[in-house]
Formats: structure tokens, sequence, C-alpha cells
């Protein structure tokens, strides 16, 4: 077994701490990855390192920043994008709609086999995306709840993604990793046989077996009766605000009052700005709910108006024009790690928030000075009030998830160029006329230059917590193969194996790739678990090609946990699930196919 040297137990130290930080919810995963990258930097700038090939340079930690594996990820993410922002992919919704009517259980047959044929070529995100809606009014039209629906599809989609190394980033993280260390790249349709074969059991499970072990689950807002009404604070002349600031006002009320402008007679509107001394005959105008307005006009001594007209028992507040709807955060929005106030939420969306719900949280929030306080995340639902014309132009900005009764996607005249663009990309990766990664990059050009995607929806796709960690997880790799810290976890891997035949060994590799990615982040799993696996496979003489696939296959196995996959975290939201939901429901899936895999895998990649 390799010797391990004072850099390979330093490096070794480093991976398990870098393990920790990202599974810790509190510190973010850019902090987290960068972190790593800096103390890998200066500690081999302080120390360093020689090999027989040379000497490590601390800029090489950098290289991810360029690996191929990323600009590939990237630009497939962008190119998906230009798919959801065209509505390329409206008449899979259209179509499904259709089939639902007739018969449920066929049509949800039916999603379970074009979910998983679609994400086998494009990223899965913006196809749950797209269907989350859909499935939720084909559920609800037919007295169905969604929560039967929406995680068998999610999971489909996941189980396709590992039919090809573009069906997923995982996939081309594993790949790019194992071509870092000489195995060289998969053709694109070269592992889909044992992939296709494995998914049969598991896309019978999620038709079958799935909907019958998940309850029905309201709405995350079902029983929720809040309302706004926009009203004016009329100060009379013994108003007990008279002469104090804005500021003051607000105290008297315990800081709930949101003030949205001030009118001054004759007819002018002031910024509402702490400082303001406010007067008799100034207006307040204000929104919250019928309860609280009341209350605000005792604390002050105002009189409630409701436009022109006082507000009383003959006369109550009104709120015309005026829908509710649930907003998703993907996690592509820009509202992600953002509070409603720093986006300026009200003002960009001409929208009124009124409770957030957080998966996995039982309560919602519902104060407003609470809800523009709360830093938003993936999978959180928003609960708005505003005017129709408001909410579908939001579904048309595609900038968070619309959950409402409509189906309706509308297909843009860019739509067709669109889909011919990623067929092209794919194409030309199986034709091998071009690397995949020069061709997702000339096809994101070719959706940009047409106008099929607009450069701030491109970057819009982009997920900087996985290009950071992807980085991190690529120079802890590389630390790990150069110091001898792979060869030395793999020799003690191979020890413990001995007694076991190698067919046993490469199951149980898919095994503790699917249990890492479940409690630490499934990137960094797949990133650091690939030199071991290939390092394992070479000191017990055995081709590393299965071994590789063994480690994509299984860190693409994050069923049983709703935080190992930003898909499940939006179903989390839009079902109303709860963890052991996916318990319930994921780990037998987990199971299911990691026996299909230990079958499919060696027979069609042997082992000799």
């Amino acid at each position: 077994m390799t010797l391990l040297d004072p850099h390979a137990i330093a490096v070794m130290v480093l991976t398990l701490f870098a393990l920790y930080l990202f599974s810790r919810e509190s510190i973010a995963i850019e902090t987290s990855s960068l972190l790593v990258v800096a103390l890998l930097a200066i500690g081999f700038s302080i120390f360093p390192y020689s090999t027989p090939e040379g000497e490590i340079e601390p800029f090489d930690f950098f290289s991810g920043f360029g690996n191929e594996a990323l600009i590939t990820i990237c630009s497939l993410m962008m190119a998906s994008q230009g798919l959801v922002v065209t509505g390329a992919l409206a008449p899979v919704g259209r179509f499904v709609s259709r089939i639902w009517t007739a018969s449920p259980l066929l049509a949800l047959g039916v999603v379970l086999t074009i979910v998983p044929c679609m994400s086998a070529v494009m990223n899965n995100t913006p196809l749950v995306v797209l269907m989350i809606p859909i499935l939720t009014a084909a559920a609800i039209r037919s007295n169905m709840s969604p929560s039967k629906v929406l995680m068998p599809m999610t999971f489909a989609s996941q189980i396709g993604g590992m039919g090809t190394p573009i069906g997923t980033s995982l996939n081309l993280l594993v790949i790019g990793s194992a071509a870092r260390f000489g195995i060289e790249g998969f053709h694109i349709f070269e592992f889909l046989a044992p992939a296709a074969l494995a998914a049969i059991p598991g896309l019978l499970y999620l038709w079958l077996i799935a909907p019958r072990l998940l309850p029905d689950r309201p709405a995350p807002f079902h029983g929720t009766s809040l309302r706004i009404f926009e009203a004016q604070l009329h100060l009379k002349e013994q108003s007990s605000v008279n002469g104090k600031k804005l500021a003051d006002a607000k105290k008297m009320t315990n800081g709930d009052m949101v003030v949205q402008a001030v009118i001054r007679q004759p007819a002018m509107k002031i910024s509402p700005l702490p400082d303001l001394v406010l007067r008799a005959g100034d207006q307040l105008v204000v929104r919250d709910t019928s309860e609280r307005l009341m209350e605000y006009a005792r604390i002050l001594g105002a009189k409630l108006y409701s436009g022109d007209t006082p507000v009383d028992e003959e006369h109550p507040l009104t709120a015309q024009d005026q829908q509710t709807a649930e907003l998703v955060l993907t996690p592509t929005s820009p509202l992600r790690d953002r509070t409603l106030a720093q986006a300026n939420f009200d003002w960009q969306y001409q929208l009124i928030p009124l409770a957030i719900h957080r998966p996995g949280e039982s309560d919602a929030l519902a104060s407003a000075t609470t809800l523009r306080d709360v830093p938003l995340g993936v999978g959180d639902v928003l609960l708005v009030q505003g005017p129709e014309e408001q909410i579908q132009a939001l579904k048309r900005r595609s900038e968070v998830l619309v959950l409402d009764a409509t189906t309706n996607v509308p297909l843009a005249k860019k739509a067709p160029l669109a889909l011919a663009i990623m067929g092209g990309i794919i194409l030309v990766a199986a034709l091998r006329i071009a690397p995949i990664s020069i061709a997702a990059i000339f096809g994101v050009l070719l959706m940009v230059v047409t106008g099929c995607l607009k450069w701030r929806h491109a970057t819009r796709a982009l997920d900087s917590s996985l290009i950071m960690l992807t980085v991190a997880s690529l120079a802890l790799s590389m630390a790990l193969v150069t110091t001898g810290g792979a060869s030395f976890i793999a020799g003690l891997l191979v020890m413990a194996s001995t007694s076991l035949p190698p067919v046993a060994v490469l199951s149980a590799t898919i095994l503790l790739m699917a249990i890492l990615s479940g409690v630490i982040s499934n990137g960094a799993a797949a990133v650091i678990g690939t030199p071991i696996a290939i390092e394992v496979a070479r000191q017990l003489g055995l081709p590393p090609e299965p071994f590789v696939l063994a480690v994509l296959f299984g860190v693409n196995l994050g069923y049983a946990t709703p935080m190992a996959d930003n898909c499940n975290l939006l179903v989390f939201s839009a079902g109303g699930y709860t963890f052991k939901d996916f318990v319930r429901v994921g780990l037998p899936l987990v199971i299911i196919m990691w026996l299909a895999f230990s079958y499919t895998l060696p027979r069609f990649f042997p082992l000799q």
C-alpha cells in the first residue's frame, strides 16, 4: 500500500473538512468552495510539492474554471434555457393535458415515458419546471392530488438523465474527471443500453406503485385566507402622529405598517422617507389585511378610506381585479439568495407578497415585515396577490415557476429554431463531428445570434454554486491523485474487498456513491469519487470504464432526500411533500436502481 507523506495527509484532512462544509446548509456552497481552493493554493505555495513529472504549481488548482466538463455544463444549461424562453416544449404540455382527460393512469405512464427520453438529451431542470404546473392543473381537474404525480415525474427525469453524458451535469463531471486521469471520453450513446435496461423496473415502480405510497397532500397554502387591500389612512387634526416623523408612526405599529406613499394636499405624492414629518390631512397609502388596516387607523387616530370612500359597514374594503398565485423559486430565478426588499419585489413585479412557505416547514411566514427580510432559496413558495395581467406577465418572463390552474404555455415563433439548434448540438456530438463542449458553445452562440435567447436569459441559467463546487472538487481530486491520497484510499478499499468477486466490488461502488451523494453534495461525490474508483480498478487489474460508470450511476441515485437534487426541492414545495415522503418512495427506488445497474453494467461493460 502507498505510504502517506505530509502533503497527502493534509489533503485528505482538507477533503474531509470540505465534505463537512458542503453538507452545511448554513454556509453558502460558493463560500465553502472558494475557501477550499484558496487553502489548496496557499498551502502548496508555502509548502511546495514535487512529483516525478515536476512540481505542482498553485495556479493548477484554478484550472477547474477552464475545465471542459464545466464549460459543457454551462453551455448546455444556457441552450436548455433557450428551449424554455421560446416555449419550445409547449407541445409536450398540451399533449399530456389532452391524454389526462381520457385516462390519468395512462397519461402518467406517457409522462414517465416522455420525460426520461427528453431528459437524456437536455438539462432536466427546465423540463421539470415545465411539467409541474401542467401536472398540477391536470391532477386538480381529475380530482387527484398533485402529490401523487409530481414526485414520480421528477424521479423519472433523473433516471432518464443517466442515459447519456449530457443528461445531467453529474454525468459530465464524472466523465470530465475521468478524462483528466487518462480515461478516454464516452460516446454520447455509449452507455445508453445499460441505463435504458435498468430504467425499466424503476419506471414501472414509479408508474404503478409509487403513487399508492404517496398520501394526498394539500397545496402549500391550502386553507390560507390572506387577502391584502390597499387603503389610505387620513390623518385627522387630533391624530397622535401629527408633527412626528414617519419612522415614529411605524414604531407605534411595532414596525408592521408598510407605507407605499404619502399623499399631501393638493394631490402631492411624497416618497415615504423615515424622516418625513407628518401633518394633519396627510394620507398614508398602506397595503395590508383588513384587520391590520383597522388596527393601524385606531393606533394612529386616523380615518380609513378606500379610494374616496370612508370605510364602514356599508362600504367595506374591496380589492377588484385581484388574484392570488403561488410562485416557486427555481435554480435560475433572479430572486434566489435575495430578500424581497433587496429585489424591490412590489415595484419590480407589481405584485403583493402575502406569505412564504419553505420546504420542510409546516407553517408559512405571513408577517409583512418578516416577509421582506427572508432570504429566498430554491423551492421556496411565495403566495402573491395582484392583477391577472401581472401574474400572466410574470409567467411569460420564466423567472419563477407560477402555479395556477392553467396549462397554457405560449409557443413562440422561434421555438422550432431553438429545437433545431438543440437537435444540432446532439447530432454533431453523436456523429463525432466535434466534441460536445464545442457543439454546445456553438449552439448557444446560434441561439443568441438568431434571437432565440437573450444574454440576460442565458446567464440566468447558470448556477454559481454548481460552478464553484465543480472547481473546488476538481482541485481536491487533483490534489488527492498527485499526492497519493487517492491511491491510499483505493488500497484500503481493495483490502476490504479482497474476498469479493469483481462484480460485487462494482456493485458496492454504485451503492457507496449513492450513499455518499445522499450525505454530501452529489457533485463533490462525483468528482472526488471518480479518481478513487479508477485507482481501485487499476489495483484490482480491472478495466476502469465500468467503475467510472459505477460512480456516474451511483451519484445520480439521489431519490431518498429532497436536498439531493434541485428538482427534488422544486416538487418538494409544489407537491407539499414531507421528508418522510421522499424516504418512503425514494429509498425503494434507490434499491431497485442499484440492483438493476448491478445486473446491467457488467453485461455491457465486462470486467475482463
